[in-house]
């Protein structure tokens, strides 16, 4: 099983590379990000007309998260533990794999920039959200994959210049400190699972050459169950992807589950 989370950056923006992507990886599972449109503006019927069904929440010119899934599946909207909370950052869906399911998360983890406002609290709180809910999503004992932007810069290794982001919330140790705990939980990073190198990064920003001088960073994860890290084969980050004309800003990272 093929599994691949994307910042796509607006869907609408970007449809034909989101179509060229799913012909081109031909992924079973596509958590998408950032997706800048409500339910009604998807383009759904030519994601179906590759072959996917569409599982998204959507939000007006903000956020929006989604899974397309090659399979029918179950699929439950939002990140439990806020009720007042209306931003669209989350959806999980649970689609039959051989004897049994996988589990996969598309998360839009919030940004939390400036720090010391309640951007940044959103992003503290959010994070325990999502802790308490995969303590109960492990205890299932399936494979579960969540995938997605986290908004986390995990080490310095992840930055072309750490330096340049120590005052950011992506990388701040409070920041690092909550993905740790987030780990600590049982869950595996897969590209940590298969390298230990630094320079693998999955955004580069549209100012200053970034792209061109690979300035840039790694935020988009796919943390795994035990069940689901025991199966993993491959990682790839598709880097390719920035170099397609008038691209995201993220590139999509996929993984081989047997």
């Amino acid at each position: 099983m093929r599994i691949a989370t994307w910042n796509v950056n607006s869907v609408r923006q970007r449809l034909e590379h989101l179509l060229r992507y799913l012909r081109e990886a031909e992924p079973d599972l596509l958590c998408l990000q950032e997706l800048k449109c409500t339910e009604d503006a998807f383009p759904r019927a030519e994601v179906e007309a590759v072959g996917y069904n569409t599982y998204m929440l959507g939000q007006k010119t903000f956020n929006g998260v989604a899974v397309l899934s090659r399979t029918p599946a179950e699929v439950t909207y939002g990140l439990p533990g806020d009720d007042d909370d209306v931003q669209a950052r989350y959806v999980e869906a649970v689609v039959p794999h051989g004897a049994g399911v996988v589990r996969v998360a598309s998360i839009y983890l919030p940004n939390g920039n400036p720090v010391g406002t309640d951007k940044y609290a959103y992003k503290l709180a959010w994070i325990d959200r999502l802790l308490r809910h995969t303590r109960g999503l492990l205890a299932l004992e399936e494979p579960l994959v969540l995938a997605g932007d986290y908004n986390v810069i995990p080490d310095p290794r992840d930055a072309k210049d750490p330096d340049a982001w120590r005052n950011d919330a992506l990388f701040l140790p409070q920041t690092r400190d909550a993905f740790r705990r987030l780990l600590n939980l049982g869950l595996t990073d897969a590209l940590r699972a298969t390298t230990d190198a630094a320079g693998v990064y999955t955004f580069w920003d549209y100012q200053a050459g970034a792209w061109q001088r690979n300035n840039g960073i790694r935020i988009d994860h796919l943390l795994l169950s035990p069940q689901a890290a025991d199966r993993l084969q491959s990682v790839v980050v598709d880097q390719h992807v920035r170099g397609w004309e008038k691209p995201s800003d993220h590139v999509p990272v996929r993984i081989d589950l047997d």
